[in-house]
């Protein structure tokens, strides 16, 4: 499954024992699949791992804030995520005076928890196979038209299936590199408030040192409440809404564990690609993960020397300079990794085995060299985009300047009416609110000036912009 395209891919298992190893979405798990799982010590049933008709675990298994996983833990709302999935949220909460990032925080009654503002957390409904519609309608269309096409699919399977007055929503996904896509449906809840979170120096034990690492000796954990209005309906947050009443919350055993027991995981990983190729091995070791590293690094170091100064600018801008240093440490490993395990090696290897095997079959004797000629066209561009994505983005300003594309292209669509000129401006100027809030001039400045001088350094000319 490609990053590009699954950023948040609904409900996926994992499972890691021994040799095997693999994800699985939990509605298309297998048979002997479900069968080594019970092999090695699983004791529910298919049933209760997943059903769309009963409650089960994937109804305690949540979106959290779109972009990681929670676990629902009592008949009241309760949840437990990751520390540094709830960082922004209890940064927010924080003020120099009352700095719950450093020294933690705890509500002794409901009425202590904490808004916390813009944060939602996502049930899954349902999930719908829209595969057949996608390819009958794309059917002999070539890879623009294709493209095109999908995107199109996408904003109208998306609509119709959302209602945005009961606060669900849809996400068409493309699985298994495209061929196969699938809408996953939500339930959203938007009044979500702080209970509990360690101080840092527990939840951050380790900080980059020991991040992505194994074993990890960290508290690595917050709590949050999600709340629904009185009569049981999602709602935007109000003091007169009650606590939500799950479907199912996962039992909690205080017996403790002991060596062989069975483990698995259950949530929302991005994406694997344990396919790719030994192109996109190189590429991936040798262009895209040390460009966006060095860029990282870049941004790092202007915030910290910014936060260091101030009390005030650090809790600013912590949140922010967390989530740049937990992906800076991982594309730094992977690279890593990668290189010391002789993955390119392995790849070409099985490369070499694939091609022999399709010597005489037309449809697979050629695949790899076409593959590796499309990598060689696309390399002289894959920096430029790092540059774009995590360089020219890196710049809060340039970032809010890119996000005003939508307001433009708007403005000068032909046929846009009123009310969507409109609702573009008020998104707009959201972002502009928001942006205020979290910019630090000092850091933005040095960022800015330095990113545009590596892209005018380090890019062909001839990717440079136009004008």
């Amino acid at each position: 499954m490609k990053k590009s395209v699954i950023c948040f891919l609904a409900v996926l298992i994992s499972l890691s024992s021994w040799a095997e190893e693999g994800m699985w979405l939990p509605m298309l798990l297998g048979q002997d699949v479900y069968n080594e799982m019970v092999k090695k010590g699983l004791l529910l049933t298919k049933e209760q791992l997943y059903s769309i008709n009963k409650a089960s675990l994937k109804d305690a298994i949540v979106m959290f804030n779109r972009g990681c996983t929670a676990e629902v833990v009592s008949s009241e709302g309760l949840l437990f995520t990751n520390h540094h999935c709830g960082y922004d949220a209890i940064a927010e909460a924080s003020t120099v005076q009352n700095n719950y990032l450093k020294n933690g925080f705890y509500a002794r009654t409901r009425a202590d928890e904490i808004p916390a503002q813009g944060l939602k957390v996502e049930f899954l409904l349902a999930v719908e196979d829209v595969t057949k519609k996608i390819d009958s309608a794309t059917a002999g269309m070539n890879a623009a038209e294709r493209e095109k096409k999908i995107l199109e699919l996408t904003n109208e399977i998306n609509s119709s299936y959302s209602k945005p007055d009961q606060f669900i929503n849809a996400e068409l996904k493309p699985v298994f590199k495209g061929n196969q896509y699938l809408v996953f449906i939500y339930q959203e809840y938007n009044d979500v408030r702080l209970v509990g979170a360690p101080p840092e120096s527990v939840g951050n034990f380790g900080g980059d040192t020991d991040n992505w690492e194994w074993p990890r000796h960290t508290g690595d954990f917050s709590v949050f409440r999600v709340y629904m209005s009185k009569d049981g309906k999602p709602a935007k947050y109000s003091p007169d809404n009650i606590p939500l009443k799950p479907k199912y919350s996962l039992p909690i055993s205080l017996k403790g564990i002991k060596e062989g027991d069975y483990a698995m995981i259950f949530g929302y990983p991005g994406n694997t690609n344990r396919y790719e190729s030994s192109y996109g091995v190189i590429l991936k070791t040798t262009v895209e993960n040390p460009t966006l590293v060095q860029l990282r690094d870049m941004r790092l170091k202007y915030m910290m020397a910014e936060m260091r100064k101030d009390p005030a600018v650090n809790l600013q801008l912590t949140s922010n300079y967390s989530t740049i240093s937990n992906y800076w440490k991982f594309f730094d490993g992977e690279t890593k990794q990668l290189l010391h395990y002789k993955i390119t090696e392995k790849k070409q290897a099985e490369e070499v085995a694939f091609r022999e095997w399709a010597k005489g079959k037309p449809a697979y004797e050629n695949l790899f060299s076409d593959w590796q000629k499309a990598y060689d066209q696309w390399k002289p561009y894959a920096e430029h985009r790092i540059y774009i994505r995590e360089g020219i983005s890196g710049s809060p300003l340039l970032a809010f300047a890119l996000s005003l594309a939508n307001l433009e292209a708007g403005l000068v669509r032909k046929g846009a009416d009123n009310a969507d000129v409109k609702k573009l401006l008020t998104e707009a100027d959201e972002k502009r609110k928001e942006f205020i809030k979290d910019e630090n001039v000092p850091s933005d400045r040095k960022i800015m000036a330095e990113v545009l001088k590596m892209f005018y350094e380090n890019s062909d000319k001839s990717q440079y912009p136009i004008g």
